[in-house]
Parts: C-alpha cells; sequence; structure tokens
C-alpha cells in the first residue's frame, strides 16, 4: 500500500510538472508569434488562439495536482516556532490536530468542487474564449488534485498516530 500511495503522489507531482511545462511552450509559442507579427512579413496577427485561458487552467491543475507530492516532500511551509517550545507529546497532539483539521478542509473542499463539476457538466457551462471548453475538464484537474492531497493528509494522519512521531520532514532548510 505504501509503494502505491507514493506512486500516487509521484504521478500527480509529475502531472503538475507537465502542467508547468505545457504553459511554458505555449507561451513560448505565443512569444514567437507576436515576434513574427512585429516584423509585419506576414501581413496578419498570428496567435494562439485562447492560449491565456489555456494557460490559466494548466496553472490551476499544476497548483492543485503539486499539493500532495508537496506535502509528502515537506514542501509546504510549516510553522514551528510556537511548536518548539512545546515538549514532545503536546507538539505530537498539535501535529495530529492540525493533520486532522487539514484533512477534513480538504475533503470538504473536494466535495465542494465535485458538486461544482458536476453542475458544470449537467448545465453545459463552458469558457468564454475564442476556443470553447467544456468547464467541468479543468474542474476535473482541481479535483484531482484535492482528492489526492486529501488522501495524503489522511496517510500522513495515520502514520503519525502510528508512530507516535511527526513523519513529515522540514526540508525548507536545504
Amino acid at each position: 500500500m505504501r509503494q502505491a500511495l507514493d506512486r500516487l503522489y509521484n504521478f500527480s507531482g509529475a502531472l503538475a510538472a507537465a502542467s508547468l511545462c505545457l504553459i511554458c511552450i505555449l507561451v513560448c509559442i505565443q512569444v514567437f508569434f507576436n515576434l513574427l507579427t512585429r516584423t509585419g512579413l506576414f501581413g496578419i496577427n498570428l496567435t494562439v488562439p485562447s492560449y491565456a485561458d489555456f494557460a490559466g487552467y494548466l496553472l490551476a491543475a499544476a497548483s492543485f495536482l503539486a499539493l500532495a507530492y508537496t506535502l509528502t516532500r515537506g514542501g509546504h511551509i510549516r510553522v514551528t516556532l510556537l511548536t518548539g517550545l512545546m515538549g514532545r507529546r503536546t507538539s505530537l497532539a498539535f501535529e495530529i490536530l492540525a493533520l486532522a483539521f487539514c484533512a477534513a478542509c480538504a475533503a470538504a473542499a473536494s466535495w465542494y468542487v465535485a458538486l461544482l463539476a458536476h453542475e458544470s457538466w449537467e448545465f453545459g457551462d463552458v469558457s468564454s474564449g475564442i476556443v470553447v471548453i467544456p468547464l467541468f475538464i479543468p474542474q476535473l484537474a482541481v479535483l484531482g488534485g484535492l482528492v489526492i492531497f486529501t488522501i495524503a493528509l489522511v496517510d500522513l494522519l495515520a502514520r503519525t498516530v502510528r508512530t507516535g512521531r511527526t513523519v513529515i520532514e522540514d526540508n525548507s532548510s536545504e
């Protein structure tokens, strides 16, 4: 089970990285088109239709798909000023409470994004750009990221309770 979860977090991180690469490619193509248009060689304006919409959807996907990967690698900001002053047991209790609260919030967010995506699909909501995109498609990427993040939080909560110690390593000093 541990390997399957780690593969899920890595896959989610890889999708986030791919989304960022696609944004870079898309923006580079548009910049190239802008340069060609400025030369006036073609006599027309070259553009990638709805490239700003696509970049925005990819950014949302990258942001949410990266949550679980970043959490499990200790990349999220952790405020340890208060817990550093506490004893080991009190600090562990705060860690467990924080993970439980975050897992509940992530689960609630997942539920409401699922409702939003279902509503967008049911009513046929589409983007308003040149290229019409059904809005449930980018919402599914956000939902996937939130669900995987929720799984990661529950996983870390269970491991913390089972081992009796903090399992998230702080990598901010590296």
